[in-house]
């Protein structure tokens, strides 16, 4: 299967900037797989399309404020990192950054003051790096008061509220990106869906940089993922696996929880509880034993995302679906429209 594939034309105009005004007011199409038809409305309708037996699982993820913007000591040359991942050690941490060639073992950042300072350890094989802060005190302090978030890049500029790039009910700090599929939902939309009766589950998979990572093997089967920290409470295994068994359907608000339900499948035991690191590749092909359902954004063309999308929906059905979506100018990645794949 090659990468060409999935690829489709997208005017620059419909990669979405801003959020819409109110979150659940963006536009909603709807795949139904069966009958393979389209139908549009906005999000705060989505309601319709739930049943009460139904589970809705959310990623609580919080995306962490991992942009940095220092300047190499001695020569003042600017600097900006990413940081991907805790290190080794406690006050190590794997990044990217740019302009990243010059950046060689011993070579000190500073980011305003001594306790904000880093040295870079080691060059990775990908062209990452590892770096090592001075401070022995308050790391998350420090990140947190020189860091901003990472938006995507085809984001271009600052956000007036950087609030807006977090999910209504992240918890758990640990991601480079938002879990997209997420931003549509507000506090009283959940509660409209509690009321329904429909129960919601809750993991987190933290998202790293392979969610902006194009495809760039030209067979799909060539393709390597990054692996990512993923948790399941036991509590949600428990209702995920007993509504499994009652035939009721398992609801995926995004593709990380696809990710994770199905890295976390066991035939033998169905959704194992715990925490742990997934590389799963999805693509069309894929067996799915757990989602029966899932809410999602529009993904960029070639992308590990999009193949997983095909991979739930059907490979035609979906790319119609988003050519579709052009032809009525929907609004595409992270501040974008959703679709409903059920």
């Amino acid at each position: 299967m090659e990468v060409s594939e999935f690829d489709f034309e997208l005017p620059q105009k419909l990669i979405a900037q801003k959020p819409v005004s109110h979150r659940d007011q963006s536009r909603l199409l709807i795949l139904d797989r069966e009958k393979e038809n389209l139908g549009e409305t906005v999000f705060s309708e989505i309601t319709r399309f739930l049943d009460s037996s139904d589970v809705l699982v959310l990623n609580e993820t919080k995306v962490r404020p991992a942009r940095l913007h220092g300047k190499k000591h001695g020569t003042g040359g600017k600097v900006e990192i990413l940081l991907l991942r805790p290190g080794a050690s406690e006050l190590e941490w794997e990044i990217l950054a740019k302009p990243g060639r010059r950046l060689q073992p011993g070579t000190v950042l500073d980011f305003g003051s001594r306790e904000k300072a880093a040295e870079i350890m080691a060059k990775k094989p990908d062209g990452g790096r590892v770096i090592k802060f001075s401070s022995r005190e308050d790391l998350d302090g420090v990140i947190k008061e020189v860091g901003e978030l990472p938006l995507p890049p085809y984001i271009k500029k600052p956000l007036e509220k950087p609030e807006n790039y977090q999910t209504v009910y992240a918890k758990k700090e640990g991601s480079v990106a938002a879990p997209t599929a997420g931003l549509h939902f507000t506090p009283e939309l959940l509660d409209r869906i509690k009321q329904m009766g429909i129960e919601m589950a809750r993991v987190v998979l933290h998202i790293g940089y392979d969610t902006f990572r194009p495809v760039e093997v030209e067979r799909v089967t060539d393709h390597e993922m990054h692996s990512e920290y993923f948790e399941v409470p036991p509590e949600t295994a428990k209702l995920v696996n007993e509504a499994k068994a009652d035939g009721r359907r398992i609801v995926a608000v995004g593709t990380t929880v696809v990710r994770t339900l199905e890295a976390a499948y066991s035939h033998k035991e169905g959704i194992r509880p715990g925490s742990r690191e997934t590389d799963l590749f999805i693509y069309p092909g894929f067996k799915f034993n757990v989602v029966n359902a899932l809410i999602t954004n529009f993904h960029l063309p070639r992308s590990s995302l999009l193949m997983l999308t095909c991979a739930f929906g059907g490979k035609e059905n979906v790319l119609h679906a988003y050519r579709y979506a052009v032809k009525r100018e929907f609004r595409f990645f992270s501040f974008g429209d959703a679709m409903f794949i059920r």
